[in-house]
């Protein structure tokens, strides 16, 4: 079988190719793409028999995607993978061909792979999924920060959640670090967490949010401790607990 893996983050699309590696060693992966066209054109034109289909891109959403995709006279089998909370997976669970929550978990990744194997070699293997379902849900989903209200000296700034690399939590206060430089707040982590869209930043310490796009490299000394360096070169530890997000790379 023939896959094509679209998604706008390159570490995320990076990460599922390496994962799927793995766990469906047969399965051939044909192209990787960033945006909602480029994968529309690779579907059709190299034949793609699954597509995994991240849902919030720019221009072009993985619904649109997918309600083109399936116009085509073999619809692929689509794996939406997706940031949003686990009630909106449970929600879908039953209408699409599988849903994985970011950051993808290799056990339920395996598990995906071989429901489809299973479609694959069924009489009926037509896509399950309901677009209607997917959009009212999509609609229902809770407005998350856009902008962090942050101080910096005497002065109180707007800080874009797009420009934020880190949050890093000291004794009473936040750091956040941005493009701009580091800011302070008093919100906590756990706080944070639940006011950011899921997906956009890992927790890989008990004290630290980082920006899975800003992530530059990760580093593993010789005691197998990793370190994550992110695009303004800043390093930060990553705990044992949150090393399986690293495992593919």
């Amino acid at each position: 079988m023939r896959a094509i893996i679209v998604d706008d983050e390159p570490l995320l699309r990076f990460h599922l190719d390496k994962m799927l590696g793995e766990c469906w060693p047969e399965l051939e992966i044909v192209d990787k793409a960033g945006d909602g066209p480029s994968a529309l054109a690779a579907a059709e034109q190299l034949a793609a028999d699954v597509v995994f289909l991240d849902i919030r891109m720019p221009g072009m959403t993985g619904i649109e995607v997918a309600q083109k995709l399936n116009q085509l006279a073999k619809p692929p089998h689509i794996v939406f993978t997706t940031a949003f909370d686990e009630y909106a997976i449970q929600a879908f669970e039953q209408q699409a061909v599988d849903y994985l929550l970011k950051p993808i978990d290799e056990q339920r990744l395996l598990q995906t792979c071989q429901r489809i194997q299973q479609r694959q070699t069924s009489a009926d293997a037509s896509p399950s999924y309901d677009l209607q379902a997917l959009v009212q849900a999509l609609d229902e989903k809770p407005e998350y920060l856009q902008w962090i209200r942050a101080s910096k000296g005497e002065a109180v700034e707007l800080i874009a959640i797009d420009n934020i690399l880190a949050f890093v939590a000291e004794d009473k206060y936040t750091t956040v670090r941005s493009q701009q430089g580091d800011y302070v707040i008093r919100t906590p982590l756990k706080e944070l967490l639940g006011q950011i869209e899921p997906g956009l930043f890992w927790q890989i310490h008990r004290s630290t949010l980082v920006r899975v796009n800003a992530i530059k490299r990760v580093n593993k000394n010789m005691l197998g401790k990793l370190t994550v360096a992110l695009e303004d070169n800043s390093e930060y530890p990553v705990s044992r607990s949150a090393n399986h997000l690293f495992k593919a790379m």
